[in-house]
């Protein structure tokens, strides 16, 4: 669980300006309620992105200083801070950025200033009023129809069964196969946990079990392909720093059953290391991993090396959204997406098309 940012409070000094000044400075501004306001790069430096990051959201997405006006510079209230955090949370547990973004402003909604305390205050002395609204928010993210309940496994979670939830993910992934089960199933249990976690404060045992159980059940789900129909493997792993690897192993169990060879290196591997096991295995492709910005950089790319055979290079999630990509590598932020375009591009689409 991301570790929630710090109040916009004065710290430390950390620009340019006469002696004894910090950042309070930069929060000298207030909005209409009284409140402090931070510019862009404070609130950049606190959530630990890119300046321009902000900007993006603010344009693409509407998660942007609530009083901000054309022409003016954007400066950032505790509750616009606190919906970046949100955001950031729900990037963090695999949301696509369009849907972190509703999330965020659903949920500053719903723990708005207009709200009253007692409300807030009751939420934490009525466990099973909020089961109940946890699991009415998993149905609320069941996007289809033809694709598995995820009420079910939410039910499990909050009762600790781990055995009845690695159940349903399995026969789930029979069913429905391994990318509708986390796009309809698993990552709609995730963000609840997230939701719940930002309400109550609690629920963090529950998210480890959960990751724990698909963790397990996507590597049941992987089988080995002793005659793969790719000829060079595609190399799996995530960027320096990134530990957030659950989705890898779920790309890798959708691949593995196309009959596709991979080579799984996990979280954070080292740049040099990703350098030497491209050369050992000389990949048809590498699949890189980056859940948040911070570790979606182009110098993580730069420093794959090229290769005599032809190789392709897929930047996975939603962490490179804002990097600028060389043209040997291609943007996948969706799962099934990035399973039909892995496959089509390592085996040609004629022999894809199914």
């Amino acid at each position: 669980m991301v570790t929630k940012s710090e109040q916009a409070t004065p710290s430390g000094s950390t620009d340019s300006g006469p002696p004894g000044d910090s950042e309070a400075a930069e929060a000298a501004d207030s909005d209409e309620s009284g409140e402090p306001t931070l510019p862009v790069a404070a609130v950049a430096r606190r959530l630990g992105i890119a300046p321009s990051t902000l900007r993006t959201w603010d344009r693409r997405y509407g998660v942007g200083p609530s009083g901000h006006t054309t022409g003016s510079h954007r400066r950032y209230a505790p509750s616009d801070i606190a919906r970046l955090e949100l955001m950031q949370r729900a990037l963090l547990k695999g949301a696509a950025p369009a849907e972190a973004a509703d999330y965020a402003r659903r949920v500053s909604a719903e723990t708005g200033a207009g709200r009253p305390q007692s409300d807030r205050q009751a939420e934490s002395v009525a466990p099973a009023d909020q089961d109940s609204d946890w699991l009415s928010d998993i149905a609320d993210q069941s996007r289809s129809q033809g694709s598995p309940d995820p009420r079910g496994l939410g039910r499990a979670a909050l009762a600790m069964d781990d055995e009845s939830m690695q159940v349903m993910i399995a026969e789930a992934i029979e069913s429905y196969g391994v990318a509708t089960t986390w796009d309809s199933m698993i990552r709609p249990v995730l963000s609840a946990v997230s939701n719940r976690w930002v309400h109550a404060g609690d629920c963090v045992e529950l998210e480890h079990l959960v990751d724990e159980c698909v963790l397990a059940a996507m590597i049941r789900a992987t089988p080995l392909v002793p005659a793969p129909r790719n000829t060079r493997p595609i190399l799996l792993c995530c960027a320096p720093g990134e530990r957030h690897s659950l989705p890898l192993y779920v790309l890798r169990a959708a691949l593995a059953r196309r009959g596709l060879g991979t080579r799984m290196l996990g979280a954070a591997l080292p740049a040099a290391s990703l350098a030497a096991a491209v050369r050992r295995t000389a990949p048809t492709a590498v699949a890189l991993w980056a859940q948040v910005s911070a570790n979606g950089g182009a110098d993580v790319i730069e420093q794959i090396p090229r290769t005599r055979q032809h190789m392709r290079i897929f930047a996975c999630g939603p962490g490179w959204f804002d990097t600028d990509m060389p043209g040997r590598v291609e943007h996948l932020d969706d799962l099934a997406g990035a399973v039909d375009r892995i496959e089509s591009v390592v085996l040609g689409e004629a022999d894809s098309t199914r």
